[in-house]
């Protein structure tokens, strides 16, 4: 069982994993210049946990702000958002608010949510292009 949420603390559910091969890749900025590759924010939060049925990713020490989270299913554990043809992703993704891909990653105002002084839970739907 999992430990009741703390104060600054988001919570996210990943649903509609295809499978539970590798692992899951997620990242949650404040920085809307960075997002959705907040490796390039050294204070974004960011944690791989393993694929699965059920997949719960928490984070901790979070200060009240407003954040955008990505996340990648990265099945093959290589590191990477495999594409096809260079541009198509292989692998699954989702965004905060479930923001929409059209040509391109969604915007950081699509993904953007309020992160207050109490713990949050959010749901994030894992979606598939191949």
């Amino acid at each position: 069982m999992a430990a009741p949420a703390t104060a600054g603390e988001v919570t996210i559910t990943v649903t509609d994993l295809r499978s539970t091969e590798g692992v899951v890749r997620a990242c949650m900025t404040a920085k809307e210049d960075v997002f959705p590759k907040c490796i390039k924010d050294p204070a974004s939060h960011r944690t791989v946990v393993p694929a699965g049925e059920a997949v719960t990713i928490r984070f901790t020490g979070v200060e009240p702000g407003s954040y955008a989270i990505a996340l990648l299913h990265d099945e093959n554990d290589n590191g990477k958002a495999d594409r096809a043809l260079g541009m198509m992703p292989k692998e699954g993704y989702g965004f905060s608010r479930d923001a929409k891909v059209r040509m391109g990653p969604p915007k950081f105002k699509d993904a953007v949510f309020d992160h207050g002084a109490v713990a949050q839970d959010l749901t994030i739907t894992m979606r598939y292009f191949l």
